[in-house]
Parts: structure tokens; C-alpha cells; sequence
């Protein structure tokens, strides 16, 4: 009965993590990670300031500061959604360390996602503190990115006890091309939260082009400076034209090198002789089809609201699947060598 509640609980934490993903992009794409300009209170209280004398204090307490009730409600809303995450991570591990004498309980991933959620919880201090600097917002998403992963492996990996896998796998070769899909995927992420981070998603709106032009003029040292200016204030973006277009046009060579990668990915496992493994293609490439257009249509539409969130959610779900094919193809050959 402990192992079906471990198993319950890692999916529920997946899906808070999904969701936290998604709100942290939408608070992100509202310009709201500034919403509140303390940490962990907003305007130094537990929720924003809505009555004539707490606006009138958190004006004192923050000179200069615009009070924007509904950037200030987003941005909230996340840190609380996050910290239900980080207790979910914490029964989790509590749950994990009670039952692991159980055969197939996973132990030291739950554990290790209770340092990866205090280190995440960190840098969303940061975030703040250090006015939206963009490594620090790249390294943010990043982490809630790993975070889902490993939810999401905890979670399959529980499933074992839970009940019967319904994939099977191939051999080690399609095994070694997923781990590097989850590579690539990695890095195009980190490419992804690099452009929204440093506002130079609206670089260009034309596709395949950008600016009217196939290669542009690029300034990639001042674009890929990890260090930035200390005190500076990102919100908005620091960088030149030349800087935001190096960056955005990475990202979009980064989106092809993927595509095709994870393309031939699931085309090789769609060949595969398993039906599991081709169910696992299918979803794979449903979620790649998914992505690009998303990707696609925010240039083309002028990056609405609704479809860079969910470019965002897009990332997740294609990472996800992406876990999903892991874990299922290193299960099916853990099985073939005892079987051996």
C-alpha cells in the first residue's frame, strides 16, 4: 500500500511541477518577475498590499518601486504553487527513505530532488535579489526543468511496483540515441530560457529569415556574456540589436539541429519491431510536431501571450516524453539481462 501512495504522490508532484513550469513562463512573459521586489514576501508581506495603508507602507519601504497589483498576484501565486512543490518533494523523500527495504522503491533520486528543490528555491531568491539577471533566470528554469525530469523518472520507475509497464524496448543502440536526444533537448532549453530571458524573442519576426535578411549581423561575445553588469536591473533587456538577433538565430539553429535529431529519433523507434517502443516514437514525434509549430506560429504571429506559454509547456512535454523513452528503453534491457 506505501509503494501505490509513493507512486500516487510522484505523479501528483510531476504534474505541480508541469504547472509551475508553465505559471513561471507566464509570469515571465508578463513581465511580473519583479512583481514583488522582496523575497520571500511581497512588499514585506505574506500576500501584496491591497488596503490604502499597506500600499502606503510598502511605498515607504520601497521607494521608486511601481505597485502592480496583478504582476504582484502572479508572481505570488508561483512562489506559492513552487513551495507546494517543495513539500510534495519532502513527503516524497520521507516516503521513499520509510519504504526503502521495498524491492524496486526508489531512494536516492527522491533525496536528491530535496537538494535540487532547496537550490531551486534559492535561486528563485535570486531571481529577485539580483533583478532578473539572466543566468540566474536561465539556471531557474533549468532546474525546474530537471526537476520535472526526475519527478517524472521517480515516477516510472515506481511504476514498477504499481502496475504492469506497458512498454516494452529495443536494444542498446536506440537506448544510447535517447540519451543524447535528452542531451540536445537540454541545451536547446538552456537556448530557449537564454532568448526570453535576454527579451530577444521579438528580435525577428520573419520566418525563415530574420530582419529580412538570412544572416543578419551578430554580436555573439556581447551576447553570450555570462557575467552581465552587477546592479543592473534586467527587466526589459540590456543587450544591443546585434546581441538579442545572435542569440535569437542560436536558438532557431539550436531548434533545427533538435528537430532533426529527435525526428530521426522517432522514426528509428516507430520502426521498431516492439509496440511499446513505437508507441513511445509516436508520442515523441506528437510532441516535436507540437513544439515546432509552436515555436513556428510565435514568430509568425508576433509572440501572443497564449502561444509563448505554451511554447513553454511545449518544452516540457516534449522533455517529458523524451524521460518517458529513457526510462522505458533501460527497463526493458535491465529485464533482458536478467532474463539472460
Amino acid at each position: 500500500m506505501n509503494g501505490i501512495w509513493f507512486w500516487r504522490l510522484a505523479w501528483l508532484a510531476t504534474a505541480v511541477a508541469f504547472c509551475v513550469i508553465v505559471l513561471g513562463a507566464f509570469v515571465r512573459l508578463n513581465n511580473a518577475g519583479l512583481g514583488c521586489p522582496d523575497w520571500p514576501t511581497c512588499y514585506g508581506q505574506v500576500a501584496p498590499p491591497q488596503d490604502e495603508h499597506e500600499i502606503a507602507a510598502a511605498r515607504q519601504a520601497f521607494p521608486g518601486a511601481a505597485i502592480e497589483h496583478h504582476k504582484a498576484w502572479y508572481e505570488m501565486i508561483h512562489r506559492y504553487l513552487a513551495s507546494s512543490l517543495g513539500l510534495l518533494i519532502v513527503v516524497l523523500a520521507l516516503l521513499a527513505w520509510r519504504n526503502r527495504k521495498q524491492v524496486g522503491q526508489p531512494v536516492a533520486l527522491p533525496l536528491l530532488l530535496v537538494l535540487l528543490v532547496c537550490f531551486q528555491g534559492a535561486l528563485g531568491m535570486w531571481t529577485v535579489t539580483l533583478l532578473l539577471r539572466p543566468v540566474i533566470v536561465t539556471l531557474h528554469l533549468l532546474m525546474g526543468m530537471s526537476t520535472l525530469a526526475l519527478l517524472a523518472w521517480v515516477a516510472l520507475s515506481a511504476s514498477r511496483g504499481a502496475r504492469q509497464n506497458i512498454f516494452a524496448g529495443s536494444g542498446r543502440r536506440l537506448r544510447s540515441w535517447g540519451l543524447i536526444g535528452l542531451l540536445i533537448l537540454f541545451g536547446q532549453i538552456a537556448l530557449g530560457g537564454w532568448t526570453s530571458t535576454n527579451y530577444a524573442a521579438y528580435q525577428c519576426l520573419d520566418f525563415p529569415t530574420c530582419q529580412g535578411q538570412w544572416w543578419p549581423p551578430m554580436d555573439f561575445r556581447a551576447a553570450f556574456d555570462l557575467v552581465g553588469e552587477p546592479g543592473v536591473n534586467y527587466e526589459g533587456g540590456r543587450l544591443g540589436n546585434e546581441a538579442r538577433v545572435a542569440i535569437h538565430m542560436t536558438h532557431r539553429i539550436g531548434a533545427l539541429v533538435t528537430l532533426v535529431y529527435l525526428l530521426a529519433l522517432g522514426v528509428s523507434a516507430l520502426r521498431s519491431a516492439e509496440s511499446g517502443v513505437r508507441a513511445l516514437g509516436r508520442v515523441l514525434l506528437l510532441a516535436l510536431a507540437l513544439q515546432v509549430g509552436l515555436g513556428i506560429s510565435n514568430v509568425l504571429l508576433g509572440l501572443p501571450l497564449p502561444v509563448a506559454v505554451a511554447h513553454n509547456g511545449g518544452a516540457a512535454l516534449l522533455l517529458l516524453s523524451l524521460v518517458a523513452f529513457n526510462r522505458n528503453l533501460r527497463r526493458y534491457n535491465e529485464m533482458a539481462h536478467q532474463a539472460a
